[in-house]
């Protein structure tokens, strides 16, 4: 195979959308199960892609396995991973059906395995920007052109899920500056950082917080995330087209040569 430095994370409803030309199963130290990768085609764009929730979504936000997914994609090779994540808006501007790349992050969840640093060496990352400047700048860009509704900014809250959120969560949330909420951001993109991987998040909005509306449903959310689907994959190929063979941003510059990926 080929080496390809980039993959896109994929939640819900995506694994349809997907074109495998090969799969890989790749063994790590966190899960007895091997992390399934697929090599995939998005139209004439060739890159790596992983069901964050499995391939039959038998992992629930608060089981996937983030520590395996984000080590097999180091131990391929991948260098730039492009998440795909679906929020509720706190914010009262932001619709559903909007798409937005967040630039911060507020971690709120609970029982997670979040760091590859259980035993020695005790490292801590710089985590001041959570996500890759490079390829958020990427995303925004492959989205207006294809003339989507893109929030440039915003603050992602993660929370453990898999119920959805009370209403005076989402009113904390609100205070402290959060934009919209989701359930999978975390721990992802610090683990991808702890390898020294770039990591960006496009989010489509598909309902709104709780006690911003009637009622949320899963079907609400997934049947959002559908009509979404087809632009946001066009988003990701445009974007992957527009990646630099080199990075030039500070997220290599960071710990990850203390683990030996085997």
């Amino acid at each position: 195979m080929k080496s390809i430095r980039h993959v896109v994370i994929l939640g819900s409803g995506f694994e349809k959308a997907l074109q495998p030309l090969e799969t890989i199963e790749v063994e790590t130290p966190f899960n007895l199960k091997k992390v399934l990768v697929f090599r995939v085609s998005i139209d004439d764009v060739e890159t790596l892609a992983i069901l964050r929730h499995g391939v039959a979504h038998e992992n629930p936000p608060h089981m996937v396995e983030y520590r395996a997914n984000i080590w097999s994609l180091k131990k391929l090779g991948v260098e730039r991973l492009l998440a795909v994540n679906t929020v509720g808006a706190i914010n009262p501007i932001m619709k559903p059906g909007d798409l937005t790349v967040p630039n911060n992050l507020i971690d709120f969840t609970k029982c997670r395995h979040y760091t590859f640093y259980d035993a020695q060496p005790v490292i801590h990352v710089d985590f001041t920007k959570p996500y890759c400047e490079e390829l958020r700048v990427l995303l925004v860009k492959s989205a207006l052109k294809l003339g989507e509704m893109v929030w440039d900014k915003s603050t992602y809250v993660c929370t453990e899920g898999p119920r959805f959120e009370t209403s005076a969560e989402i009113r904390m949330f609100r205070l402290l500056g959060a934009d919209v909420v989701g359930m999978t951001g975390c721990p992802e993109a610090a683990l991808a950082r702890e390898l020294g991987l770039c990591y960006a998040s496009l989010c489509i909005v598909s309902n709104m917080a709780a006690g911003m509306q009637s009622r949320i449903t899963s079907r609400e959310v997934s049947d959002i995330a559908l009509r979404k689907r087809e632009a946001v994959m066009k988003i990701l190929r445009e974007t992957i087209r527009s990646i630099s063979p080199d990075r030039s941003c500070s997220c290599p510059i960071q710990v990850g040569s203390e683990f030996k990926i085997t």
